[in-house]
């Protein structure tokens, strides 16, 4: 059996395919498995051109909206993913945004590396905003979402739950933070835009690390740069690597590359899981985790 392996990842996933005998290559010809990853693009194209012997796509990444899991039914293919084993490691950077916009932690790092600190002391000098009290708005609460407002909860905040599906306009106005936890659809994408920006408080603060194009970038930024809300943190984007110029102008956002799973357990365990869902596929068995 012959896995094409598109990127680079930990070496206990790769070790348990070559335990098996596999043989890894560079190329998808005669391949019998592809193991993908979120920076790769599977569109149809790609899936249509794979020789008639794979059997399975195996993304090294929590969804899938990176391939066209259509065009690889149409095939025959399985596509699978990398959840749960993410989950930790994602909510636990969650916090990390929220608590670094709130006491503008970004912020006031670039202020001192900038040598603009002349020391003393203000009484409103880079003030925050505790979260004790405050209200945490969970859009989507699935498994990192839940593990996000568990942990919310230990800091003393509420912590409030809206599905994609529900009255969003109407939960909005109730939370001074809003954490986004939505798989990236049709019907999610820029779910947060001008209006719903509107809706929030401009006290409040928006995070993201969901997947880029749930939030409409433009309207963010110009609703930042109008303090309309009063501050955002982004670890995803709409057009990666690329990032919207207007927030990269801006003092209350903090930005990320796309890292909030990146810890060694976490990338490890994906591949682990990555390699488990081929060699089930490659043995005739069905995959824990099938794209539906």
């Amino acid at each position: 059996m012959k896995i094409f392996v598109m990127q680079p990842m930990p070496d206990e996933g790769i070790a348990m395919l070559k335990a098996k005998g596999y043989e890894i290559v560079d190329g998808a010809e005669r391949a019998d498995a592809v193991l993908s990853s979120l920076s790769k693009t599977l569109d149809k194209a790609f899936i249509d051109a794979l020789p008639a012997t794979v059997k399975i796509i195996a993304n090294y990444a929590a969804g899938y909206n990176n391939i066209d899991v259509a065009a690889a039914k149409a095939r025959g293919i399985v596509v699978t993913n990398t959840p749960d084993v993410l989950t930790e490691a994602v909510a636990e950077f969650t916090i990390g945004l929220m608590l670094a916009i709130a006491k503008r932690i970004s912020e006031t790092d670039r202020f001192i590396r900038a040598g603009l600190w002349q020391g003393g002391w203000m009484w409103n000098f880079m003030l925050g905003m505790e979260l004790k009290g405050k209200t945490l708005g969970i859009v989507g609460p699935g498994r990192i979402g839940s593990r996000v407002g568990e942990m919310a909860k230990v800091l003393g905040m509420n912590v409030l739950e809206c599905g994609p599906d529900d009255n969003l306009d109407a939960f909005l106005p109730k939370c001074d933070v809003v954490s986004l936890h939505v798989p990236l659809l049709d019907s999610t994408k820029h779910l947060i835009n001008k209006a719903r920006l509107k809706l929030m408080k401009p006290t409040a603060y928006l995070i993201n690390t969901a997947r880029g194009p749930v939030v409409d970038e433009a309207a963010l930024a110009a609703a930042l740069k109008a303090k309309q809300i009063a501050g955002a943190a982004l670890d995803v984007f709409e057009t990666e690597p690329k990032v919207n110029p207007e927030l990269l102008k801006l003092e209350n956002v903090v930005l990320t590359p796309h890292i909030a799973s990146a810890t060694l357990k976490a990338r490890t365990d994906m591949a682990i899981v990555a390699a488990t869902n081929i060699i089930e596929a490659l043995e005739g068995r069905t995959p824990p985790n099938v794209a539906k």
